[in-house]
């Protein structure tokens, strides 16, 4: 169930949990513009001597692409620093049907919002692409925030930006409908991914179509359907390896309900 381990412990890290001050990355269903940005970064406030020893304390992983870093319903201890990579972290109902929560980039942590090994995990994290983390577990970290408050502050200010996210996708899934949720996933795509070619964006990530559906909450053979009829209808065209966008206004007038 767990990547294996990389040998060496966790002396060669990234320069984005060393010297990285700017927001981490992260893909999320919102309407608040303030969340598509991602959360600062959860070393920003600490010393490079204080990050460090940090990244001492941890041990790194290597987690390639479609395996799973941690479970829903399984033991929890700590928590993972993302350093390279994406992790989508999910929730599984007792009915099979699936929800993404997020994909996390570098810089982010996830295995929350436990943060001492206390219970077990509610919700799943799976590496989206070949990704390198560093667990903390939960004597780690007691000790490293008794030692760094710094530390206090970065890990309250991830909990809260979570927490926020969270909220925001309950409010979107509670009160808008799958077709509005997922003209506005496709637009969020478009503003962190899109690249304008000729008058259409040009969408690069390789999001499958069981990905769109796990993020707005529907099928994929909804999501298969749905975006058939707007190619059909001249909005946008869904290629194996991308989507190009040709009306931008089509897909903001479904995103308001129109």
């Amino acid at each position: 169930m767990l990547a294996s381990q990389a040998s060496g412990g966790s002396r060669s890290t990234g320069s984005v949990l060393l010297n990285g001050s700017t927001p981490a990355q992260a893909l999320l269903l919102t309407e608040n513009a303030a969340l598509t940005n991602g959360p600062p970064l959860l070393l920003q406030r600490l010393s490079l001597k204080e990050r460090e020893e940090v990244l001492k304390e941890g041990q790194r992983r290597v987690v390639y692409r479609g395996k799973m870093l941690f479970s829903q319903g399984t033991p929890h201890d700590g928590i993972f620093l993302i350093e390279s990579g994406r992790i989508r972290v999910f929730y599984i109902a007792p009915s099979g049907r699936e929800i993404t929560l997020a994909y996390w980039h570098a810089g982010n942590f996830v295995g929350g919002p436990e943060l001492f090994g206390q219970g077990t995990h509610v919700w799943s994290g799976v590496a989206a692409a070949n990704s390198v983390v560093l667990h903390l577990s939960g004597k780690a970290l007691r000790g490293l925030i008794t030692r760094i408050p710094a530390l206090s502050f970065g890990l309250i200010e991830g909990l809260t930006f979570k927490g926020k996210c969270y909220s925001a996708l309950a409010q979107m899934l509670g009160t808008r409908s799958v077709t509005e949720r997922l003209a506005h996933l496709l637009l969020h795509l478009c503003d962190a991914y899109g690249v304008e070619e000729g008058g259409k964006v040009v969408i690069g990530t390789a999001l499958t179509h069981a990905d769109l559906a796990h993020m707005v909450g529907a099928t994929r053979q909804w999501v298969t359907i749905s975006l058939k009829r707007l190619q059909a209808q001249g909005v946008l065209s869904a290629e194996k390896s991308k989507i190009v966008v040709h009306e931008i206004e089509t897909l903001q007038a479904l995103r308001g309900g129109s």
